[in-house]
């Protein structure tokens, strides 16, 4: 009988980016301090509200560009409770990774979906369209995640010495840019995203499979000597 393979869905490859350090030392600092009726899959879940008030912000800020303060600070809870779910399950050995890996994963995309659709709501027209495709862009990123961790047993989150802190960040950067400066520069700079993003995407598709050949044909050699030595 096959032994069963331990899941490793929880178990992201050691994050590295500029914020990956200081954050670490954030959410080792907080998880023994939460209080003992807060669970993880509690904060799973708040990423719902945090997602829907995100969009409105967006909505709002059509009338008053402060209301992307509001988008600013769903960006923050969605950081915070994004960081210590998994880790809060570790501490206290009494997660639910298997469901925390589905769910975590799945809402993660319904923010970033609700996040940039927030700006697709601010903007109109031609802008509005690009910010739709930068959605199918980062979903992309996200994808390339799921399909090397399937293949690899390693989850890797961070592309190109960014993850999704340093992209959080980015965005209430932007946001508090939007309101001093108001939606001039984003509508000169905008058309451009696309592709840097898309050149981003395909040197780490690129890269990605490169690492999984060299797995497979480490593998096809291994096997191959096993048959000689028969």
């Amino acid at each position: 009988m096959a032994e069963k393979q331990h899941f490793k869905g929880d178990q992201k490859v050691p994050l590295r980016s500029p914020l990956a350090a200081g954050e670490r030392r954030i959410i080792q600092y907080l998880v023994p301090r939460l209080p003992g009726w807060i669970e993880g899959y509690q904060l799973t879940l708040t990423t719902i509200l945090w997602s829907a008030g995100v969009l409105a912000a967006g909505y709002l800020a059509r009338r008053n560009l402060n209301w992307l303060w509001l988008a600013s600070a769903m960006l923050f809870m969605q950081w915070f409770t994004d960081s210590l779910d998994g880790a809060l399950g570790k501490y206290r050995d009494f997660g639910i990774p298997k469901w925390g890996y589905y769910m975590d994963h799945l809402l993660d995309y319904l923010f970033m979906a609700a996040a940039l659709g927030g700006y697709a709501l601010l903007f109109d027209g031609r802008d509005r369209t690009l910010w739709l495709v930068m959605i199918a862009v980062f979903g992309a990123f996200m994808v390339n995640s799921f399909l090397s961790f399937a293949a690899t047993g390693e989850f890797k989150i961070t592309f190109l010495g960014t993850g999704p802190t340093e992209s959080r960040l980015a965005l209430i950067i932007l946001n508090t840019l939007i309101i001093i400066f108001g939606t001039g520069f984003v509508q000169v700079a905008l058309p451009y995203a696309p592709y840097v993003l898309g050149s981003a995407f395909i040197i780490v598709v690129y890269s990605t499979q490169r690492h999984i050949w060299q797995l497979d044909m480490e593998d096809k050699r291994r096997r191959g000597q096993g048959r000689k030595d028969v």
